[in-house]
């Protein structure tokens, strides 16, 4: 039993609306590896399918080529998911927690009612803080997006 459709070259000389449809949709449904041989099969299809995958589905030949690489090798390339993405304040600037304590701890007060051991700050924003050199602490582009 084999895993690929069989598709004459007539049948592959035209991808139909229809078939362009069922194909973006499948592809949609999977992820990753799977994603990737699958990809990897229909531009296995037909003469120039790689560039016709791409010009015909507006898919990405780097991902179909990865596919290709991954059924013949029959090795899964991980995704580095976790590598991406905004690095967390702490990891740019590690000695941020250290800095706003420093700022924070000579106005804090305790409960006035004592119900809570926990301390707390009037202090809210940057306006609050005063006269502060944030340059000096390696935080100038900290408050901009």
């Amino acid at each position: 039993m084999t895993n690929h459709i069989e598709f004459t070259e007539e049948q592959l000389s035209e991808i139909t609306p229809a078939l362009k449809c069922l194909l973006n949709q499948t592809k949609e449904k999977l992820k990753g590896t799977d994603r990737r041989q699958f990809m990897a099969h229909v531009s296995l299809m037909g003469k120039g399918g790689q560039r016709k995958a791409e010009k015909e589905l507006r898919w990405n030949r780097d991902t179909i080529r990865k596919g290709l690489k991954e059924l013949q090798s029959g090795f899964v390339c991980i995704d580095n998911f976790s590598g991406r993405g905004r690095k967390s304040a702490e990891e740019k600037y590690p000695s941020l927690l250290e800095d706003i304590k420093n700022i924070v701890e000579p106005v804090c007060q305790t409960d006035p009612a004592f119900h809570s051991t926990k301390l707390y700050s009037p202090i809210t924003d940057r306006k609050s803080l005063g006269p502060i050199d944030w340059n000096n602490i390696g935080m100038e582009n900290f408050w901009t997006r």
